[in-house]
């Protein structure tokens, strides 16, 4: 897993043009502290009538879940040293967060919205498919988080984005024993 990590990461982070790589850097510090899903929700509460209303809401608890279990949780228990400064060719390595590297935490969120949103309004979960992808792109590119790390992010966001889904009826579900 070491061996496929590190030549992934070298791949990413010696193969995207650095014009490409400006774009996906936006588009990464766009969805800091989700941000850019906060935004996307804001335009479907306002463009979108009841689906996207709904569609919001199902994306931003789905996010509310990802970042506890992947912050609060994972990255806690996981305590993993982002991938060799060695490994990244560029400087954008200088710029990387002190915490674990395990799991991505903004691809969590990323997958976590999309998936939640295309649960329910199928088009707009395929449009912000494209900025999620990119996220998850630029956090190895980056040298941010190994591949794995992202791997990790994205079964983490599809599970908040799952049990968000799931929440109504689980708890009526409880209220019922």
């Amino acid at each position: 897993m070491r061996e496929a990590d590190r030549l992934l990461t070298q791949q990413a982070a010696a193969g995207v043009p650095p014009s490409v790589a400006k774009v996906l850097s936006a588009v990464e510090e766009a969805a800091k502290g989700a941000k850019l899903w906060c935004g996307t929700a804001a335009v479907m509460l306002v463009l979108g009538g009841r689906r996207g209303r709904i569609a919001a809401a199902s994306g931003l608890s789905a996010v509310v879940v990802a970042q506890l279990a992947s912050n609060g949780v994972c990255k806690q228990l996981a305590r993993r040293p982002r991938p060799p400064s060695e490994w990244i060719p560029h400087d954008e390595v200088d710029d990387r967060p002190g915490s674990s590297s395990f799991p991505s935490g903004h691809t969590a969120a990323a997958v976590a919205f999309t998936a939640a949103v295309a649960s329910s309004w199928p088009a707009a979960g395929a449009l912000c498919a494209i900025p999620a992808t990119m996220v998850a792109t630029e956090r190895v590119q980056s040298g941010a988080h190994y591949p794995s790390d992202v791997v990790g992010g994205v079964v983490i966001g599809l599970a908040g984005a799952w049990l968000s889904h799931q929440a109504p009826r689980l708890l009526l579900h409880l209220r019922w024993w």
